[in-house]
């Protein structure tokens, strides 16, 4: 499909290790050590990094086509597929850049800006990495494809394999996926089934059925996915016109995101198309901070996965993420961190990206929580350049958000549920069908 055809492989991250298979091989770990997989190039650009950078802008401008997903304009930088009949695509990616002032100014940064992935067609960060998936799933000639998920994957797995003509399964987690992000999956005509546990047992389930059937899996263990998920960092790098910010921040869940960045940023500075790498923060609710811990440690070979994660931001409310490999190295490579926030500061920064007119999902937001915490702690330095991936459209879980300003925002824990009391509710007014009544009301 590119100009070129590089070689593609697929190759373990175990350093001790480094086994290849070929990429039309059906593998999600490494059948040597079990290890995780990356889409390795042998990279071949037909031209220049400042070339490709005008090409790929120019085709931004383009009618239809490839040229219209906000993924495949960058197709030289995850030249995977070759013939573009396969591409599956919904004009994904192509989201804005927006400046905060409000979110800036509450995180004590002079600016802040939000690379909102809820503006894609199912909306969320999902859908940059399901059309590689699906495209891969259609290369390999699958007729069913597969997740786990906690809302978000579900719904983006259920929308391209409907419009690849694929039968989808998704298993979730029973009465944990708002109603936002479940209704799509039915929506686009997956078979949902509910497991009685938490996001952990799904995936687990899941990965013995794929291994033991011919169903594609979709999930963030799929190196194809995140090939999807590296153009979020490419496009943010270019409307920032290849100047790096000083730190890029993105919140923790299954940590698929945060690898897909760091390879993106790696093979970014390799082929000279950004001059340095910035350093990333990845930041988890409290109740599910398995990565943190990680982080926090001094053995950080001994992950050590969380029974039983509790947080009302679903999207990352995970214990035992697939990817943390990749995420570490990810940091180790960008000299990155890892910070963790409660859910009241979860909820007070999400209200105020609201206030910034931007609307997001709970686990969008804790990135501005971590971003204020890690300000003040002197970390993130007040006149740094700060970019933040919002991860989902304020529409997936718009109960949390009426729950928040209505004043009845609460989490469960032992021993009952524990409210969460909002710094900056705005709570509807009620009042009788008069209209003298509602002017007094107004101060009209």
């Amino acid at each position: 499909m590119s100009d070129t055809h590089p070689t593609v492989r697929l190759r373990c991250v175990e350093a001790q290790c480094s086994t290849t298979y070929t990429a039309s091989e059906r593998l999600y770990t490494c059948r040597r050590c079990g290890g995780l997989l990356d889409v390795a190039y042998d990279f071949r650009l037909p031209a220049g990094a400042d070339e490709m950078k005008a090409r790929f802008r120019e085709r931004r401008m383009a009618d239809g086509g490839l040229e219209r997903s906000g993924v495949w304009r960058f197709r030289e930088l995850l030249p995977f597929v070759t013939d573009p009949a396969h591409v599956v695509t919904l004009n994904e990616g192509n989201t804005p850049l927006y400046d905060a002032p409000r979110s800036a100014q509450y995180a004590g940064l002079q600016r802040v800006r939000f690379k909102h992935q809820g503006m894609n067609p199912t909306g969320s960060f999902k859908d940059n990495g399901m059309t590689t998936g699906v495209t891969q799933a259609v290369s390999l000639g699958a007729t069913a494809v597969a997740c786990a998920s906690t809302g978000n994957t579900s719904a983006s797995m259920a929308a391209y394999a409907a419009r690849a003509g694929l039968r989808a399964l998704v298993f979730i987690p029973a009465d944990q996926v708002a109603y936002g992000k479940l209704s799509q999956a039915l929506e686009y005509g997956a078979t949902v089934v509910e497991i009685e546990g938490n996001f952990d047992d799904a995936m687990r389930i899941v990965r013995e059925i794929a291994e033991e059937t011919d169903i594609y899996l979709l999930n963030s263990i799929n190196p194809f996915r995140l090939e999807g998920q590296k153009a979020i960092a490419i496009e943010l790098l270019e409307q920032c016109a290849w100047q790096p910010p000083d730190w890029v921040v993105l919140p923790g869940g299954n940590l698929g995101n945060s690898s897909a960045f760091g390879k993106a940023l790696d093979e970014l500075a390799e082929l000279g198309f950004i001059p340095r790498l910035p350093r990333l923060a990845i930041i988890q609710a409290e109740g599910a901070s398995p990565f943190y811990e990680l982080f926090a440690s001094l053995d950080q070979s001994a992950f050590q996965a969380q029974a039983r994660p509790a947080t009302l931001a679903t999207a990352i409310r995970i214990g035992n993420p697939v990817s943390w490999k990749k995420a570490l190295r990810a940091l180790r490579r960008t000299r990155g961190v890892v910070e963790r926030v409660s859910e009241q500061e979860i909820a007070d920064a999400k209200a105020m990206i609201g206030r910034d007119g931007i609307g997001c999902e709970p686990a969008s937001a804790a990135t501005l929580a971590g971003i204020k915490k890690l300000v003040a702690a002197g970390v993130i330095q007040a006149t740094d350049d700060v970019a933040a991936v919002l991860t989902g459209n304020l529409l997936k879980d718009p109960t949390y958000t009426v729950a928040y300003h209505t004043g009845k925002l609460a989490i469960d824990r032992e021993g009952g549920p524990q409210a969460i009391t909002g710094s900056f509710p705005n709570r509807p007014l009620r009042v009788a069908a008069d209209k003298q009544r509602i002017k007094q009301l107004l101060g009209a």
